[in-house]
């Protein structure tokens, strides 16, 4: 008897993230949803750049390498040119709430029928821990090294409630992977995203508030506590658009 096994959507290779951090974790769901939904065999990943720039060595499907932020341009293309294929994106948040914030934005108000996971957390993993567009008011970072100062920077993006805004988009939901309740609540939504794209219902983000002990300067455990009392009071949980839930609620 099987207890525990790895998706057949994710490679047998060792990842090469920092110790505590939680991509390894979305990774694993990603690819469990593909097995679930029996889809990898005609899934297109988009792998952007930052910290999960080397994201096509782990999935196991056909996977592009897209220029900084330009993940979301890329795979309207292939859904245009393929439509029967899934196409999903998988970005951080320097790359899609930074340079590749337009194409984030026109591609969700253009609904095109595809899967974004967006990984916040909160600052440059890769480059060496700047301040990004969505490091909270006050945080360390290399780049403000007294705490990010609105005054001077602006406030921090939040994406969900910016793209609720749009008319496009289908779904939109924010989670978290800090602990196994939240872990079983992220993987609903993403393979809830996957079958929008299944049914043809259009653009689906699903924003995962992950874990930067290495640039955060925290212990793994640090972190996840962090999660708790720092970034989901700013960042909080929850369906921030449902197209087709709001319209099945309207019928009834």
């Amino acid at each position: 008897m099987v207890v525990f096994d790895k998706p057949h959507a994710l490679n047998d290779i060792p990842l090469h993230y920092c110790p505590g951090c939680t991509h390894g974790i979305v990774h694993r769901l990603v690819a469990e949803v593909m097995d679930e939904l029996g889809i990898e065999g005609r899934t297109v990943g988009i792998a952007p750049v930052g910290c999960s720039v080397m994201a096509y060595n782990y999935f196991n499907c056909d996977m592009i390498e897209a220029a900084h932020g330009r993940a979301p341009a890329i795979a309207t293309g292939v859904k245009r040119a393929l439509p029967e294929n899934i196409v999903f994106t998988y970005q951080g948040d320097g790359d899609l709430a930074s340079i590749g914030m337009a194409e984030t934005v026109h591609a969700a108000a253009r609904n095109e029928n595809i899967t974004v996971i967006f990984i916040n957390n909160a600052i440059y993993g890769m480059t060496g821990g700047q301040m990004a567009p969505t490091s909270l008011p006050g945080q360390v970072t290399q780049t403000s090294p007294y705490g990010r100062d609105v005054k001077h920077c602006g406030f921090p993006i939040r994406v969900c409630e910016m793209l609720s805004t749009l008319d496009g988009p289908e779904y939109l939901e924010r989670v978290t992977v800090n602990n196994v309740k939240n872990i079983r609540a992220a993987k609903k939504a993403i393979k809830k995203a996957f079958q929008n794209q299944l049914d043809g219902k259009g653009f689906s983000l699903i924003e995962v508030l992950s874990t930067c002990p290495t640039n955060w300067g925290m212990t793994p455990q640090a972190a996840l506590k962090w999660v708790d009392e720092k970034m989901i009071p700013y960042y909080p949980l929850g369906v921030y658009k449902d197209r087709t839930a709001a319209a099945e609620k309207e019928e009834n």
